[in-house]
């Protein structure tokens, strides 16, 4: 059964299962310089570092914020030795039972086969893709925007939501204004 445990970076060897593969999954100008992170899952009360566990083994990784309206997930990944095993689908369907409000998330655009699969996961877990203009600011500087779209489950309106949802991630999240 899949679990989630909020860490520390006390819980030394999670922690470091965590890290390694934060390191291993996304490409360096998707994630915070490392000390900045570690700061982050010790200090910030709203992020939410968790290891996934399947019967006290980890799988896998994933970090949130709790936000008044919404959950924003900022890192997913699995085990790259256990990708294609399931886990993503059973994680999304866990963390979509677990958070009790809508779950927002960004995705790039679908120009490559990966980022494809990657939406057409999401969609078949319930999430629905927005199509407006969204850029991940840099979280170092001297680094681009990134392109991506914004993915929604829940009770969220395009028309309604987005503008505040994406206010609310540049600057929380990224620490960046409009």
């Amino acid at each position: 059964m899949i679990q989630f445990k909020k860490i520390r970076t006390t819980d030394k060897a999670y922690y470091q299962f965590i890290e390694n593969l934060l390191i291993d999954a996304f490409p360096v100008e998707e994630y915070r310089e490392i000390d900045q992170f570690r700061e982050y899952v010790d200090t910030k009360d709203a992020f939410h570092c968790n290891i996934i566990l399947e019967d006290d083994k980890p799988v896998g990784f994933i970090t949130f914020w709790d936000f008044e309206d919404f959950y924003y997930i900022e890192h997913f990944a699995i085990d790259p030795n256990l990708r294609n095993g399931g886990y993503g689908k059973k994680v999304m369907e866990g963390i979509t039972k677990q958070l009790n409000r809508p779950i927002v998330l960004e995705v790039e655009h679908p120009i490559e086969e990966m980022a494809k699969r990657r939406i057409s996961f999401y969609e078949r877990q319930g999430f629905t893709l927005w199509e407006n203009d969204y850029q991940q600011p840099p979280y170092r500087k001297g680094d681009n925007f990134l392109p991506m779209y914004l993915m929604v489950y829940g009770d969220l309106s395009i028309d309604k939501d987005y503008n505040d949802i994406r206010k609310r991630i540049y600057k929380d999240v990224y620490g960046a204004e409009e």
